[in-house]
């Protein structure tokens, strides 16, 4: 049996056995989701310690070189889901350019994302909670608010499971309903930091500028690699192709929108952070509420707070959203059960969206993600890679619809993308690499032994 077997453009557009999601979404909705998905822990934590020990005052070079090479990549997603308009993301596009067994491959990698990076943000989101609850003298028992170690005391991570399963339940009753939770947090979470802006910019002291590149270049280039990961997110957004209306017009605003204005809100950040204090000072795990102690303005602090736990839930919505669309993706294709892909009278994957929430949840309540979180990174990197190359064989595809977004200077772009990312790839840990081998021979046993067997192909 061919597993190299193709979709054809065609197919995808106009198959799907009445199995279709509604497009409601706007150009505006899609800014909204790319934002609520790129700009959470990135910008309330990364700045500090990454300037502190990398970049010093140039981790604005940092997130710009960073932004340039995502940049890359979301020129190639935007060409590829304005040509094929429809949920799965990555996956789809590869099962339209390199065939079955690869587009598994890239599902199981973006299960890997969307899974340990929404739970490694519950988590994240449970520490920010736990703190702002103990502000008003309400304590949560500390064995309920940690992973299973009882040697430490705590036995499972209570507000990070409620949180993963409570933002279950708002996309089980439809994106719409999502969308405009998602904009009251994208909202409240970028209001926190024009605050942190409007009042920091009267602290900046230029002197603390000085000098610019202590590290020198070197130390830019190491900062543009790890603040590389406070971008990703944008890609979850491709996810809601087959639900945006005018997908060609509005995918790549949607895309390259939310990139351009989570650059400008983490160089803005990053140049009154580091004008307030010393780089040598922000090595620590709140910089943005410590820029704000230092400077004796503690409310605006408490408000830092309240934006932090906004701004994360909005990640893992996002990321929610793009893991249960994929599964439905893949059940509309009986790669896995059919039921993956049943819609409720909302017109949402209501199996799709409570398996997934409920594996997060048991992630993020039990296992400690410090060492997992990396392999994030890997199947980020991966999906990125094959959708870069992959744009050069969509060109090639005589069955695509006319018009939609074209990347420029082709095929350098993507060919330049496909190389910073396989770069990037390469500075993974050798235990990233095993575990992320692990992983995926136990995708490809699936694979075999149930996805090639119930597969729409064979039919």
């Amino acid at each position: 049996m061919n597993k190299l077997r193709k979709k054809g453009i065609h197919d995808m557009l106009n198959k799907h056995d009445g199995l279709q999601l509604k497009r409601t979404l706007g150009a505006f909705d899609l800014v909204m989701l790319g934002v609520g998905a790129i700009i959470g822990t990135g910008i309330f934590i990364l700045p500090g310690t990454v300037a502190a020990l990398h970049s010093g005052p140039a981790i604005i070079f940092s997130f710009i070189i960073a932004a340039i090479v995502c940049s890359l990549a979301a020129m190639c997603y935007s060409e590829f889901a304005s040509s094929i308009p429809i949920t799965g993301s990555a996956y789809t596009y590869s099962y339209s350019v390199f065939g079955e067994i690869v587009a598994w491959i890239v599902a199981w990698a973006l299960v890997l994302e969307y899974g340990l990076a929404a739970a490694s943000v519950a988590t994240g989101w449970s520490a920010y909670f736990v703190s702002l609850l103990e502000g008003f003298d309400i304590v949560i028992p500390h064995a309920l608010t940690g992973p299973f170690n009882p040697a430490e005391g705590t036995y499972f991570n209570l507000p990070a499971i409620a949180i993963v399963l409570i933002l279950a339940f708002f996309l089980s009753f439809g994106l719409q309903e999502s969308n405009r939770l998602n904009k009251i947090m994208v909202f409240i979470k970028i209001s926190v930091i024009l605050l942190f802006i409007i009042v920091g910019v009267f602290y900046v002291k230029p002197t603390n500028w000085e000098p610019f590149l202590p590290f020198g270049w070197d130390g830019v280039f190491t900062g543009a690699a790890l603040v590389f990961f406070a971008y990703l997110g944008f890609d979850a957004v491709s996810s809601a192709a087959e639900e945006v209306k005018n997908p060609q017009k509005t995918m790549p605003i949607g895309i390259i929108g939310s990139l351009l204005i989570c650059t400008a809100l983490y160089v803005t950040v990053s140049l009154v952070l580091t004008g307030m204090v010393p780089y040598t000072d922000l090595n620590v795990s709140d910089p943005v509420n410590f820029a704000m102690e230092m400077v004796n303005q503690n409310w605006v602090a408490g408000f830092i707070s309240l934006g932090a736990i906004a701004g994360m839930m909005t990640v893992i919505l996002v990321l929610l959203y793009g893991g249960t669309r994929l599964l439905f993706a893949l059940g509309r294709d009986q790669l896995l059960p059919k039921s993956m892909s049943r819609l409720n009278k909302n017109n949402s994957p209501v199996m799709s969206t409570w398996i997934f929430a409920i594996l997060i949840a048991f992630c993020t309540g039990l296992l400690p993600l410090e060492k997992l979180a990396e392999m994030t990174n890997m199947g980020t990197l991966l999906a990125f890679m094959i959708v870069s190359i992959g744009v050069i064989f969509l060109r090639m595809d005589k069955q695509l619809p006319p018009g939609g977004f074209k990347v420029p200077l082709f095929p350098f772009i993507p060919i330049l993308s496909f190389l910073s990312c396989a770069f990037l790839i390469t500075q993974l840990s050798v235990d990233t690499w095993i575990a992320s081998g692990i992983w995926f021979l136990v995708g490809l046993m699936i694979y075999f032994f149930y996805g090639r067997g119930h597969s729409l192909m064979n039919k």
